[in-house]
């Protein structure tokens, strides 16, 4: 592991412990998500992706403020929440929530649009000492299937190819869930 791969660990500890300590859930999501269910790191990464309710935000982005994270001015704060911590990049995108209080995606032009069955309801993941809610692997595979379909100006990348190829091997673990606000 690299000296980068140690301080976007060290980023999902933080956000962790802000977040569960003023009650906010978030759940990792990309390929930090992966690894955490893997529980290892497999490849490295360009920077950490996460999920909050989109009413949890502003409270979210407040906190990590205050223990010095900045934010990135490149990412619209409407559309998705981007912060550095030191040199570490992290997006936090916004989850809303239908009538029947699933959950969809909460900004941007797909606001509202329904996210995968099951996908908060997952094991939390584990990488040495570090327990952390992740989204959920069969949500993990989807998006990687579907995001050349849904932006066919992003063509699948051949680390998103290995990913797959990671995700289908990987042992489905029982574990405990993360709970749902």
């Amino acid at each position: 592991m690299d000296d980068l791969a140690r301080r976007q660990l060290a980023s999902i500890a933080d956000v962790v412990e802000v977040a569960g300590s003023a009650g906010i859930a978030v759940w990792l999501r990309g390929g930090w998500a992966m690894d955490f269910q893997l529980g290892e790191v497999s490849r490295p990464h360009v920077d950490v992706d996460w999920y909050c309710w989109r009413e949890d935000a502003a409270r979210l982005a407040d906190l990590l403020l205050a223990r010095g994270w900045r934010p990135d001015p490149r990412m619209p704060v409407e559309l998705q929440l981007d912060l550095f911590a030191d040199d570490v990049e992290v997006s936090v995108a916004y989850l809303g929530r239908d009538d029947a209080g699933r959950p969809t995606v909460g900004a941007g032009s797909w606001a509202g649009t329904p996210l995968p069955a099951g996908m908060l309801d997952a094991p939390s993941g584990r990488i040495g000492p570090l327990t952390v809610p992740t989204i959920s692997v069969p949500a993990q595979i989807e998006f990687k299937q579907m995001y050349p379909v849904w932006m066919p100006e992003r063509p699948r990348r051949p680390k998103d190819a290995d990913d797959l190829a990671r995700l289908r091997a990987a042992p489905r673990r029982a574990g405990p869930r993360t709970p749902r606000p």
